[in-house]
């Protein structure tokens, strides 16, 4: 069994900053680095939890593209999709002293799968495919992914990570995905924006595991609602809401945390773990890759075990 991720692999430009600097200011970085980001985070937090990964997703012709590509090899990940006459996308990312991370996304990495690239797809019975809702900003990609993913048998698992842009620039798209989704993985602030656009501003003022309730029940899907340091809230289809406590550490970079977070949790389930240990493991995984700087720093399983101490 495999996580197929259909998400889009992008380059994060990254700069160390002190501070953001204030409109029409400058700031020196003290580090600045291309490295392999968005959906390849997912990945490579999957495979280094020793489970199949492939992406489905674009990639480009340039030198962006063949960084993106020998960085997949690195991790095991197995790429299904052909090159495009395009570069793969940029996404200029300011990590202040905080750990904070600030994204500028360049217009082609909101360019998605095609059907072409889908159709190249052939998903199994007891896979997983992952789906991002930035896969659903782009017209042509958004139209291709819903009419797929809807489409796909039931023994097939979906978990949607909605991202922080879909809620408000394509409800529609995003309802369709999760109206076939069997987990949905979010921020807190992108549960709270998926209530809002369904209507139901009132009932996010509560505490996360109320919300993250909510959206379960209007969903009826499978629900973590991250919430960073805190840990996360999970409620499993038909459960009621467990809070899974975090791990506090000394955050340096909180680049990718939330997709280190969501592909542990899938192998998690893959391997055998129950919604809440799966959880756990994942919380532990999060914390651990806020210590490091870059995008992709989801530990193995031996590093996720030997900080749990089981």
């Amino acid at each position: 069994m495999r996580v197929v991720h259909v998400g889009s692999v992008v380059v994060d430009l990254v700069a160390d900053v002190p501070a953001l600097p204030p409109p029409g200011g400058d700031v020196l970085a003290t580090a600045l680095r291309p490295t392999p980001g968005g959906g390849f985070n997912l990945l490579a937090a999957v495979a280094r939890q020793g489970v199949e990964a492939v992406y489905a997703g674009p990639h480009g012709t340039g030198p962006f593209g063949d960084l993106v590509r020998a960085a997949l090899a690195a991790e095991g990940v197995t790429v299904v999709g052909v090159p495009r006459a395009v570069d793969t996308g940029l996404v200029v990312t300011l990590v202040d002293a905080t750990g904070e991370r600030t994204f500028v996304t360049s217009p082609e990495a909101a360019v998605g799968v095609t059907a072409d690239d889908l159709a190249r797809v052939l998903p199994a019975p007891g896979d997983v495919v992952s789906v991002s809702g930035y896969g659903l900003l782009h017209p042509a990609s958004r139209d291709a992914l819903v009419a797929w993913v809807t489409a796909l048998p039931p023994d097939v698992v979906v978990a949607c990570d909605p991202g922080p842009l879909a809620p408000s620039a394509a409800p529609d798209a995003l309802d369709a995905v999760l109206a076939r989704a069997d987990w949905c993985s979010a921020a807190a602030g992108e549960v709270a924006a998926i209530l809002a656009s369904r209507g139901l501003a009132a009932t996010v003022s509560g505490s996360p595991a109320e919300a993250a309730a909510h959206l379960a029940v209007r969903t009826d899907r499978g629900v973590v609602l991250r919430a960073g340091a805190a840990g996360c809230v999970v409620v499993a289809p038909g459960a009621e809401p467990v809070t899974v406590p975090g791990f506090p550490v000394e955050p340096v970079d909180t680049t990718g945390a939330g997709d280190t977070h969501t592909g542990v949790f899938l192998a998690g389930l893959l391997r055998g773990a129950d919604p809440v240990a799966a959880a756990r493991t994942a919380n532990a995984a999060a914390a651990l890759s806020v210590t490091r700087r870059g995008p992709a720093t989801s530990p193995t399983t031996i590093e996720v075990t030997g900080f749990l101490g089981d």
